[in-house]
């Protein structure tokens, strides 16, 4: 299965902020959507990500003074993408093997989705329980 697939139908407009958003706006977003990562766009195209993680090492090194400086100075920068043609499993492989939860989607250099690790992960269990079920069912009626 490729990500194409996991993420058609959704019909929720993806959050994102651009580089200017203050990092206290960025918080209050997390808060009010709750959710951990959000996708950083300059003129339309993704440039970076900005995390719950992000917010943790910066407050630990700045201080609460960092609330007032911008997403762009404190992002996570490259974003690594996927295209909507790779595979969930090599998706999940990535998220693990580079150790971050959040993963934009682009096509054309555009973003076209955003998903999480949960998101594979709960792809993966239900393709887990399917398989188990069918070989149950096979089971059954060999």
């Amino acid at each position: 299965m490729t990500i194409a697939r996991l993420i058609e139908g959704r019909s929720a407009e993806t959050v994102s902020c651009d580089t200017g958003t203050s990092v206290r706006e960025a918080v209050a977003l997390f808060a009010s959507r709750r959710i951990g990562a959000v996708p950083v766009l300059e003129n339309g195209e993704i440039v970076g990500i900005f995390s719950e993680r992000d917010v943790v090492r910066q407050l630990a090194e700045h201080g609460q003074q960092m609330l007032d400086g911008s997403v762009g100075a404190v992002m996570t920068a490259p974003a690594i993408t996927v295209e909507p043609g790779t595979g969930v499993m090599d998706a999940l492989e990535l998220m693990t093997r580079r150790r971050f939860r959040h993963l934009p989607v682009v096509q054309g250099g555009r973003m076209v989705g955003f998903v999480s690790i949960g998101d594979l992960v709960k792809f993966r269990i239900e393709r887990i329980e399917a398989d188990a079920e069918a070989m149950r069912a096979y089971i059954q009626n060999a």
